[in-house]
């Protein structure tokens, strides 16, 4: 027979507990655990088992024992993980990848009933069709606004009908009404609000980034500083090719309208004189490329040496 421990014990085993997952682990995905039943909680452990650990508990008492794990050891990285401790939430200590391990979380999703009271998540839309309801049922449906007609002996939904919108509570006969048509509109399951890695906090939108869209948010703020430094006439890394391409088109400029000259200059200056040598300059250099390409095709077959005839080799067919 197991001996039952004291309320003391647990606190002391789950405060050692917690110790030990915060000296070994760094990253903690924070997730609310509304709705959730035992036997969910239970798939989404085992579907975590390896590199990943479900941590459940009164918040009080975890931020005590972060508290104390701080004073302990002078670590205070962990201080921002208490601060997000609101409602009923539990941890996911984990030395896997963030976006995987949020990805098998989400794998855990049970449908549910909607019940009276309950804060409906998602729109729920009735959709049209044959109920299965006999004619008698008729009252739930002219109760609920939702436009039927009688089919074959049964109740038949003419139209789709949203019977709830997200953030209202379910009623009584929204309830009823769905339940008689064997509808489960809702779907709980653990959900990452917050995401703990290294002492860093922030959303779980993150981890939806792509190294595209790192990429191209990078390139964005480079454009922006570049921007804001030839807007100012500060020299900066992002601005510098801008600056040097501008004072040449500045020293260009000024060669073009006095008499100072140089050899790039002097190229402009005789375009600007004969405008035609812009119509001739582009064929030209489309037939300088062209005649680059076939050029090695020629070599080739240069290269290739000629086949010696019977006659040179003295052995003619006619003699």
């Amino acid at each position: 027979m197991a001996i039952k421990r004291t309320k003391a014990e647990k606190k002391i085993a789950y405060d050692k507990k917690l110790c030990q997952l915060l000296d070994e682990y760094t990253k903690v995905l924070v997730a609310v655990a509304d709705n959730v039943g035992s036997k969910q909680l239970q798939d989404i452990r085992r579907g975590l088992r390896g590199d990943s650990v479900v941590l459940m508990g009164k918040n009080t008492l975890i931020r005590r024992c972060i508290k104390v794990y701080a004073e302990k050891t002078g670590n205070t990285d962990f201080d921002e993980l208490s601060k997000l401790l609101v409602g009923n939430v539990g941890l996911i200590f984990t030395k896997g990848d963030l976006k995987e391990v949020r990805e098998e979380v989400a794998k855990y999703k049970v449908g549910a009933p909607a019940r009276v009271g309950l804060v409906a998540p998602v729109d729920v839309v009735v959709p049209p069709g044959n109920t299965g309801l006999d004619p008698s049922q008729t009252s739930f449906f002219q109760v609920l606004n939702i436009p039927t007609k009688i089919n074959k002996g049964t109740v038949e939904i003419i139209t789709p009908v949203e019977l709830i919108k997200k953030g209202d509570k379910v009623g009584s006969s929204e309830s009823a009404l769905l339940a008689k048509l064997g509808i489960r509109p809702f779907s709980y399951g653990l959900v990452i609000t917050n995401v703990y890695d290294g002492g860093s906090v922030f959303s779980p939108e993150v981890l939806d980034l792509t190294e595209e869209d790192l990429i191209e948010k990078f390139a964005t703020g480079v454009s922006m500083v570049a921007s804001l430094s030839l807007a100012l006439s500060y020299p900066t890394l992002a601005a510098a090719p801008h600056m040097f391409i501008n004072g040449y088109k500045n020293v260009l400029a000024v060669a073009v309208e006095t008499d100072y000259s140089y050899p790039h200059a002097d190229k402009i200056k005789e375009y600007l004189k004969d405008p035609s040598k812009f119509a001739v300059a582009a064929p030209v250099a489309a037939a300088d490329a062209g005649g680059a390409a076939a050029a090695p095709k020629e070599e080739e077959k240069k290269d290739e040496p000629a086949e010696e005839s019977d006659d040179d080799m003295g052995f003619s067919l006619f003699d």
